[in-house]
Parts: structure tokens; sequence; C-alpha cells
């Protein structure tokens, strides 16, 4: 009885406790988790902002600065398009890739070798929630990239005679967001299926690299040979620096609505990807 009697009284005493204090419900989503890993990730890379934000600018410059400075004169325009003008889209694109996938892939790689990944994984958030959390906020670093590239590039761009032109701000936009959320879900990826640097380095040297200087960044893909040419066209990255180019200069290769398209699609894949990860637990719990 006296067992019976201390269950009891300890059962009275959770609902006291409950009554008291309440029991917290987060409803469908935990919004308040998600901001929270969102602003965890943020400010993980603003930390070391000279590391994350300041030295790809200077990177993407010093190249838009050589070859504008070294070829600019002797390339001819592109389709109409000044070389500089034409080059200045495509190294911003660049930019917002490598790094949106950097921040999502090197967030979990080192979250995984230094064991912390469990206190991502403890709170009460599901797979979705931490699919949009870090990928969030990997976009965020690339856009932030890429827009502090695009008023340099534009303020060089001035100085130089060649003022950097903006012919849809709604495709700007577009292609932006798509090409940082679809990197950044790549980055998730690569950094769930790596166990070790030297593994997300070769994804980064032999997938992540190819993939954007083949692309058409500093070269009109038209002017390719066969077979190169026709390989552009499965070449996803060709599209995102394309669709962003025509949103400065007027101007696409290739058909827009394929862009659109493709991207959208891309986007709905790779969250699901993200999503499944995340829900299976691959490599994460071990």
């Amino acid at each position: 009885m006296d067992g019976a009697d201390n269950m009891t009284s300890g059962v009275a005493g959770s609902r006291e406790y409950q009554a008291d204090f309440g029991v917290r419900r987060f409803g469908r989503v935990n919004w308040l988790g998600v901001w929270t890993l969102y602003l965890k990730e943020v400010r993980r890379f603003m930390k070391v902002i000279t590391q994350t934000v300041v030295a790809p600018v200077i990177s993407t410059l010093l190249f838009l600065v050589v070859f504008t400075q070294a070829f600019g004169a002797s390339r001819p325009a592109i389709a109409g398009v000044p070389f500089v003008e034409f080059l200045a889209p495509g190294l911003i694109m660049m930019a917002i890739l490598t790094n949106a996938f950097t921040n999502s892939s090197s967030s979990l790689i080192i979250a995984k070798v230094q064991g912390s990944i469990v206190d991502v994984l403890m709170p009460p958030l599901s797979a979705a929630e931490l699919t949009v959390a870090f990928v969030a906020g990997a976009a965020t670093r690339g856009l932030l990239v890429g827009f502090i590239t695009a008023i340099t590039s534009a303020g060089f761009m001035a100085m130089s005679g060649a003022p950097m032109g903006v012919a849809s701000v709604a495709i700007i936009l577009y292609y932006s967001t798509a090409a940082a959320l679809i990197f950044a879900m790549l980055g998730v990826i690569g950094g769930i299926w790596a166990e070790k640097f030297d593994q997300l380095a070769a994804v980064t040297n032999f997938i992540i690299t190819p993939l954007t200087f083949l692309s058409g960044t500093f070269y009109s893909v038209d002017r390719l040979p066969e077979p190169f040419r026709s390989a552009s066209a499965y070449n996803p990255v060709y599209y995102l620096i394309d669709g962003f180019r025509s949103g400065f200069t007027g101007h696409a290769e290739a058909n827009i609505f394929t862009g659109v398209t493709l991207t959208l699609c891309l986007t709905a894949i790779l969250g699901a990807a993200c999503y499944l990860l995340f829900r299976s637990g691959y490599k994460l719990k071990d």
C-alpha cells in the first residue's frame, strides 16, 4: 500500500506540476525551433565574416579585374553584350552557388566530427524543420555574398566606364534564390554523406567546381564545339547562370521556361532528398 500511495502521490505531484507550469505545445510547426536553428547557422558564419563573406567577395572581384583588364579589350561582344557585362553576372552567380554549398556542408560535417550533431537532433525538430533551417541558413550566406559582390562589381564596372544594367529584377531575384536553395540542399546532402573532410573536399573538387566552371561563366556556350555544346544542356548550373545573366543583360542563350521548370524540379527533388536523409538519420545517428 505504501508503494501504491507513493506512486499515487507521485502522479498527483506530476499533475500539479503540469497544472502549475503547463505543457508546452509547438503546434504543427515548431517555428521557434526553426528560427533558433536558422539564427545559429547565420551567426555561425557571421562570427567569422572575414572568412565567410569578405574573402569570397574579394576573390570574385579579383576574377573580374583580371579578366576585364587582361582580356576585356580583346574579347568581342557576346550577342551584343560587352564582355565585362557578360562576365560579371556569371561571377556573381558562382559566388552564390559556392557559398551556399560551403555553408551547409561545412556546418554538418563539423557537427558530425565534433560530436555536436546531437545538439541538433535532440530538440523537438522534425526532419522537415531541420531541412528548412539548414537550407535557409546556407541560402542566406549565398545571397548575402552575392548581393555584396553585385554592389561592388557594379561600382567597379561604373568606374571602368561599363555600368551594369538591369533588365528584370524579378528574374534576378528568382534565379539567385533558386540557385542558393539548390546548392544549399546539395551542401546538406554532401555534409550528411561525408564522414570526413577529405570526402567533402572530393565532392567540391570533382562535382561542384566542374559544374560551375563548365557552365558558361566565362564564355558563351554557343561557341563551344560538339560534343561539349550539347553536354552543357545537361548541366543545371548552365541554366542558373544563363537565366541569372539574362536578368541583367536581357539576353538568354537557353529557353527561360526550360530553366524555370528545371530549377523548380531540382528544388523539389533535392528538398525531398534532404528530408528523407534527416528523417532516416543516415550517418547522423551512428
